[in-house]
């Protein structure tokens, strides 16, 4: 049974006094629109969510959980696609008000607020013609996306999303407010670049800034009689191609768009993304290669970063299970097994199968933060999104099969912003081994009592 009404009400009035959000309990008109998930197949009901103004909520909200011994869960902006935002019977710190974006067009740096997602940053830089990596739609979180690591069309040309983070502010689980940063609390920060929301509550993150005057998409789609050739052409490409390149291979729905043939609207494609940083016209040359096969359906547009940001935004409110596995070559063999599991994508449906090109300045560089897939060629990213329930199985069995189709050449890490709860063995893979234990210890200076635990978590190191 749950707490009645009004106990709750009175448990919950000294966090209520003075707090510049909101607290919501259950019954309160918002509170089930406010627990909603992007992965529908997540259900549950906190005791309170606090729906934070600022990094004094965060601290006042925290306390309470303290004091009442709740569970903690931090919700951002994005996915949270394991559904660790919300915990059941605890509280929620909700960031989604924190969303303020601030841009310094002359040292080329944005100040984003913990709560924001790629559309608030990618449209507030646009008016400068400043970017900086981002996830591949515009409803990422910018917060766990960049704690995470952050892959996204730009790390070939400008690094992870990580490698342009200068700083971060944080509530600490005792509700101190700190910074991060190569000069302060620099082991902190070093944990911040791949581990995750296991340290605190990031309030607002500092990044680096770059000129992206404008992007070309090129969009282009084969049957699946054709994929194994179109995919070889694409890792050929990726493997030879300039730095400023990204995208990859999505098997996908074709849309019901006015370059796709009508034949071709709500069947399965193998399709090629390439996006450039760059004009139209030295886009077409560099994907000159990919033309020459003749693809069933054609799109390439210039446009500003912002738009081709939500140019392929993930639909919400589906029931979604995602996965990965990272491949040191994707020879020809590889290709045929990724084509032949990813071909029995049922459709029409939302679910996509990604393969993601790595390399370029993401893979050259040289620093010892916790992203073993670092330097790995190629991702593997089957995408499951379905609505009926009656369908779990085969689309949980179909992700799972894919990751098994490629394992041969896989290299063992991942990307953990691409899965869900995979177990203790998975976060470690995604960390490294290397790194893990100093993690560890990361953890045990900052969150010793394991408060922040609702994650790909990290156990505190015991003394």
């Amino acid at each position: 049974m749950g707490i009645p009404e009004d106990a709750a009400s009175a448990r919950f009035a000294g966090l209520r006094a003075g707090f510049d959000g909101a607290v919501l309990l259950p019954g309160d008109p918002g509170y089930d629109e406010a627990r909603v998930l992007f992965n529908a197949m997540v259900d549950r009901r906190p005791a309170v969510i606090a729906q934070c103004a600022s990094p004094d909520d965060v601290a006042r909200a925290l306390g309470l959980a303290r004091q009442e011994g709740l569970d903690v869960a931090v919700r951002g902006g994005g996915h949270g696609v394991a559904g660790t935002a919300l915990a059941e019977g605890g509280l929620v710190v909700d960031l989604r008000r924190m969303c303020e974006v601030t841009v310094d067009p002359d040292v080329r740096t944005a100040r984003v607020g913990g709560g924001a997602t790629m559309s608030h940053l990618d449209r507030a830089g646009q008016p400068y013609d400043l970017a900086t990596t981002g996830g591949r739609v515009s409803t990422t979180g910018v917060g766990g996306f960049t704690l995470g690591g952050g892959t996204g069309w730009l790390d070939r040309t400008f690094g992870l999303a990580c490698d342009n983070l200068l700083s971060v502010e944080l509530v600490t689980a005792a509700g101190e407010v700190v910074v991060a940063s190569d000069t302060e609390n620099a082991d902190l920060f070093w944990g911040l670049h791949g581990g995750g929301g296991n340290f605190g509550v990031a309030t607002a993150l500092t990044f680096r800034l770059h000129r992206v005057p404008t992007m070309t998409l090129t969009l282009l789609m084969w049957s699946p009689a054709e994929a194994e050739q179109a995919v070889r052409a694409v890792r050929d490409l990726f493997e030879g191609g300039p730095d400023e390149i990204g995208g990859g291979v999505l098997w996908m729905t074709a849309p019901d768009e006015e370059f796709v043939p009508r034949e071709l609207v709500g069947r399965l494609v193998c399709s090629a993304v390439v996006t450039f940083v760059g004009p139209e016209d030295e886009a077409r040359d560099v994907v000159a290669p990919l033309l020459a096969l003749r693809p069933a359906a054609q799109l390439i547009a210039e446009m500003p970063y912002a738009d081709l940001q939500s140019s392929l935004d993930d639909p919400p409110g589906y029931r979604n299970y995602w996965s990965a596995e990272h491949l040191s070559a994707l020879p020809d063999e590889a290709v045929a097994a990724f084509c032949r599991v990813s071909g029995q994508l049922i459709s029409p449906a939302p679910a996509q199968s990604a393969l993601f090109a790595g390399g370029g300045a993401a893979g050259r560089a040289t620093t010892d933060y916790p992203i073993p897939w670092r330097k790995d060629s190629w991702t593997v990213h089957p995408f499951g999104l379905w609505a009926d329930p009656a369908d779990d199985e085969r689309v949980v069995g179909w992700t799972r099969d894919l990751r098994a189709a490629v394992r041969p050449w896989a290299t063992g890490a991942v990307y953990l912003n691409f899965i869900g709860d995979e177990g203790a063995d998975r976060v470690r893979a995604g960390l490294g081994e290397a790194s893990y234990a100093r993690l560890t210890e990361v953890k045990r200076a900052w969150d010793p009592d394991n408060v922040f635990r609702h994650n790909h978590n990290i156990v505190p190191v015991t003394a």
